[in-house]
Parts: C-alpha cells; sequence; structure tokens
C-alpha cells in the first residue's frame, strides 16, 4: 500500500522530513530491518570467532581469504553498478513522463482528420476534445492526488 505524504510536506516546517524519515508507516527502515539484523548479526559473530577463538596463523590465513576476496570486489567499479542504475533509472521515469496522456497530440489528429469548415465539424471537432478530456480526467482521478481533489466525485466533473 502506498502512504502518500503531500499534506505534511506541504506545510512543512524546520524538521518535518526528518520526522518523515523516522515516521515507521511506510518506512524504508521497516522495509530493511530484518536484513540489517541479520547482516550485524553475522558481522558479530564473525568478528567474535576472528578475536576469540581463532589463533595467529588461522588469523593470517583469515586475512588472506579477506583480501583475496576484496581483489574480486574491485574488478568492478562501483560507479560503473551506478551508472546502469542511473540509466534506468531515467528511463523509467522517463517512460512513465511519456505515458501521460496529453491532449495535444489528439488535438492534432482530430484537426486533421475530421473534416469540415462549417458549424457540424466544428461541433464534432469540440466534442471528441470533451470525450478526450473527460477521459484523461477519469484516469488521472485514479493515480493523481490533487486531480482527485479538484473533481473527488463525478458531480465535480459534470459541473
Amino acid at each position: 500500500m502506498t502512504v502518500t505524504y503531500t499534506n505534511r510536506v506541504a506545510d512543512a516546517r524546520l524538521g518535518t522530513f526528518s520526522q518523515l524519515l523516522l515516521q515507521w508507516k511506510g518506512s524504508i527502515y521497516k522495509l530493511l530491518y530484518s536484513e540489517f539484523l541479520i547482516f550485524i548479526s553475522l558481522y558479530f559473530t564473525i568478528s567474535l570467532i576472528y578475536r576469540l577463538i581463532l589463533s595467529e596463523s588461522q588469523r593470517l590465513m583469515f586475512e588472506k581469504l579477506a583480501l583475496y576476496c576484496n581483489s574480486y570486489a574491485e574488478l568492478i567499479p562501483v560507479s560503473f553498478v551506478l551508472g546502469f542504475y542511473v540509466a534506468l533509472v531515467v528511463s523509467r521515469w522517463w517512460a512513465q513522463y511519456e505515458s501521460i496522456p496529453w491532449p495535444d497530440r489528439i488535438m492534432n489528429l482530430v484537426s486533421c482528420n475530421v473534416d469540415g469548415e462549417d458549424e457540424y465539424g466544428r461541433l464534432l471537432r469540440r466534442t471528441l476534445m470533451r470525450y478526450s478530456n473527460l477521459v484523461s480526467v477519469l484516469i488521472l482521478r485514479s493515480v493523481s492526488t490533487a486531480v482527485y481533489k479538484r473533481f473527488p466525485s463525478m458531480e465535480h466533473v459534470v459541473r
């Protein structure tokens, strides 16, 4: 379920964004705390084994193993991986932007393909564009909170 923060951000004061970070409902911390606890428990287990149980020769062998694993971690640079991630995020954002139904494209198609310079042609073009705008409003009502606040019911759409 999506949690909206628009009302809290709209009248933001000092510390509002810090409070939003600490809010539990819909929090990123809620998503990651179990994995964080697993990581911390494994880290402390390995650290305690290294410090208390292993002998000096076993510690040297463990350090060699750690350096060997670290050499493979440096083969793929982090900036290279982040570049792919940023490209993916930007392409998704651009695809969402392009999927917004702008009335300009439909208006150009209607004006080019509906013939007639008389009253009937003008009325037909206007009616088609009104239906197009109605469909856009009905779709955007289910997606955007701003549009839903402007048109909360079908009566508001008709007026």
